[in-house]
């Protein structure tokens, strides 16, 4: 497994800093990704490679700010969450607005992590705006990363809500078992995911949602790799799986309402968008499962 190490500096250590954001925002070499109602916006209208659109400071009008970190070449950025009707990016070209699964894989690796960083913590910033214990007006700490109440003066912290993703494969590694959620009305088969229940690991928690949704009791079980997914706040934990008894598959007909075998030829088919079904976009990682699935046997 390869560990990946982030190309973009979060600067945690400015976060501390009395006034950091002022002080950054009179920076000439400052720039800002506006957020609004879980879109950004891109910069030129190549979106076979698209980059982030980064403005001055001076060109938002009213937002909560946060700060993000420094970019490749030590530059602040920042973050200006807009309202979902705000209309104040002044200077900004009239690109459309748009979200992670509609430019996240045309997006360079810095780029994709200030994307993702920003859409997170935006949402937060907009949608906890009050205390959840008292019901208080909160203030903003360490640069936009926590917030006080006023009240009762407890701080909270942006969440993580940790999910389980799972490509299963059968006993010979030659067949890999995808399901349709019943919200894709079954236009699109893709990998098993779950979030993780209070008091679970994440074992747990694979071993219990095949066995709910796919009726899949699994031989063995290995990590790969995460990806933050901020829908709002998501952390996808993905695994490899073998199905114990790959005859015994069934769907739980609510939230899943098709379970399939699919041979390393009609994967392949899918993946170049001839059918037999639709895959996940080429932003998620259920995508990345079941592409790694499909070469190690190509």
């Amino acid at each position: 497994m390869t560990t990946m190490r982030a190309s973009f500096d979060r600067a945690a250590d400015l976060r501390a800093e009395t006034g950091v954001i002022d002080r950054l925002r009179a920076e000439p070499t400052t720039t800002v990704i506006a957020v609004r109602d879980g879109r950004v916006r891109i910069d030129g209208d190549d979106l076979g490679h698209a980059t982030l659109l980064r403005v001055a400071a001076g060109a938002i009008g009213e937002a909560t700010w946060a700060l993000l970190g420094r970019d490749a070449r030590g530059d602040a950025v920042l973050l200006a969450a807009l309202d979902a009707e705000s209309d104040t990016v002044d200077t900004a070209p009239d690109e459309t607005w748009l979200g992670l699964r509609d430019i996240g894989a045309r997006l360079g690796t810095e780029d994709s992590e200030i994307l993702v960083e920003a859409l997170a913590l935006g949402g937060w910033l907009n949608d906890a705006r009050f205390c959840p214990t008292c019901g208080g007006g909160t203030e903003l700490l360490q640069a936009g990363w926590s917030r006080r109440c006023l009240v009762c003066g407890r701080e909270h912290f942006p969440r993580t809500d940790p999910a389980v993703i799972v490509a299963i494969e059968s006993a010979d590694g030659e067949r890999l078992l995808l399901g349709a959620n019943a919200n894709w009305g079954g236009r699109m088969y893709s990998c098993f995911a779950g979030f993780t229940e209070a008091g679970e690991s994440l074992e747990t928690t694979v071993h219990r949602e095949l066995a709910e949704e796919a009726g899949v009791r699994l031989a063995s079980l290995r990590y790969v790799s995460s990806q933050p997914w901020p829908f709002p706040r998501s952390l996808m934990l993905g695994f490899r799986a073998v199905a114990e008894d790959e005859h015994e598959v069934r769907p739980d007909g609510e939230e899943i309402i098709d379970v399939r075998w699919f041979t390393r030829a009609e994967i392949g088919t899918a993946l170049a968008g001839d059918g037999p079904v639709g895959l996940p976009g080429p932003a998620s990682i259920a995508r990345s499962l079941i592409t790694s699935w499909y070469e190690e046997g190509a």
